[in-house]
């Protein structure tokens, strides 16, 4: 890592109860309408002030009807004051009728909230082809100002699916001698494999940042962060990753060439990150974490599609969950990955134990491998010769729950 990289990581703190809300004029809040039995299904964050906002949206074809009406919301000034996001009902695939339900759910929200409709963005997450309850989350936008519904564990919860556990983060560092927060929240437990995949995140900042610049920020920053994660090889048709920056913190005007500029990007790249990786290590019926870092590659293009190929092999993740040292599943992974590269001058370790060395296999003990291999983070390096080029993926082990719950997962 570069010198000035480390300098600025030091220079950003991670706060042990950060939220969305961390950052100036931000609230949050989660209620139970009735999408679901009993977990909080409609949830939501608001900004005192219209914010500068870039959003990042599935590539499937078949895009779901909130994903609509949030890049309508944006297009029309780059900004936006809130969000609201169901659970349960993803709101896809419901033809007319399901893109009515999206404006009529961004009409009542921005009308109880009392700002511009198009200051609203919409997002759903939850079982595909179901229309949304309609009078259930009217009534539930209808208690968004009630006292007990407040709180940015609550938005966290109320995102959920099939997640087991909350995912929020906030940092804080200085620009211009300002404190300026990023806050972030996500959900994505299954059907993981971005560009984007049924996963939501939304990252709120009181940073001070002209919206072409934060836009690309965003776009640069996904495709290594959210788009590096893999749970089991899906692309659904919801999800998205949303930033709203309010700037509050009074910095003076965020852009490339501002001096601090790859400050306020670390942060973001910081928070983008380890939501997604927090993604991968909650994959459905996961038990670890799995990293795979390609270096030596031609480009990081060619490193970004080798990291991918090994971490969304179903015969890698399943040995891993074995805890079985079968570096050939690897090795295959990454010769089926399409990138140019030479066999003979690939290393492969796990963790610190070499197993292949110049495209051959060398000795190692089989019990420590085990061992290493049954701890919960795996990390997978294979080392090209053949270039520059870097890349580091996330994903999970694919484990026999995995099967169960989505054997089951409509009914």
């Amino acid at each position: 890592m570069e010198s000035n990289q480390l300098a600025m990581k030091e220079k950003i703190h991670m706060l042990t109860d950060g939220n969305v809300t961390t950052p100036k004029g931000y609230t949050a809040g989660g209620l139970h309408c009735g999408i679901r039995k009993r977990k909080l299904d409609l949830g939501w964050v608001y900004s005192d002030v219209p914010a500068q906002a870039a959003g990042v949206y599935t590539t499937n074809i078949f895009q779901a009807a909130p994903l609509k009406v949030t890049q309508e919301s944006i297009a029309k000034e780059q900004k936006l004051q809130a969000i609201i996001c169901n659970s349960g009902i993803a709101n896809a695939c419901t033809g007319d009728q399901g893109l009515q339900d999206a404006y009529e759910m961004r009409r009542h929200f921005s009308e109880a909230l009392g700002i511009e409709e198009h200051y609203a963005a919409v997002a759903s997450t939850g079982l595909i082809g179901e229309l949304l309850p309609m009078e259930k989350i009217n009534a539930g936008i209808s208690q968004i100002h009630d006292q007990e519904n407040n709180g940015a564990s609550r938005f966290e919860s109320a995102i959920l699916t099939t997640d087991t556990k909350e995912k929020g983060i906030a940092i804080q560092f200085e620009i211009d001698g300002k404190l300026v927060s990023i806050g972030g929240a996500a959900k994505g437990s299954g059907m993981i494999h971005p560009n984007m995949a049924t996963m939501l995140s939304f990252v709120t900042t009181d940073a001070n940042v002209s919206d072409q610049a934060l836009s690309q920020a965003l776009k640069d920053i996904t495709n290594k962060s959210f788009n590096m994660i893999t749970v089991d090889g899906d692309t659904s048709t919801n999800d998205m990753v949303l930033v709203m920056a309010n700037g509050k913190a009074d910095n003076d005007e965020l852009n490339p060439s501002h001096p601090e500029w790859n400050m306020f990007v670390e942060g973001l790249n910081i928070v983008c990150e380890i939501l997604a990786k927090e993604i991968a290590r909650d994959g459905e019926g996961a038990s670890k974490l799995v990293e795979v870092q390609v270096t030596g590659a031609v480009n990081d293009k060619a490193a970004q599609a080798i990291s991918k190929s090994v971490i969304s092999s179903n015969l890698v993740k399943t040995a891993v969950h074995g805890a079985d040292a079968n570096w050939g599943r690897i090795i295959t992974a990454i010769g089926y990955s399409g990138q140019q590269l030479d066999p003979d001058k690939v290393n492969i370790a796990l963790g610190s134990i070499p197993v292949v060395k110049n495209g051959i296999p060398v000795s190692f003990s089989e019990e420590d491998a085990k061992n290493y291999l049954l701890e919960d983070t795996v990390v997978i390096y294979a080392e090209l010769g053949d270039g520059d080029g870097k890349a580091t993926a996330w994903g999970c082990d694919l484990s026999y729950e995995y099967v169960r719950i989505n054997a089951s997962y409509r009914t």
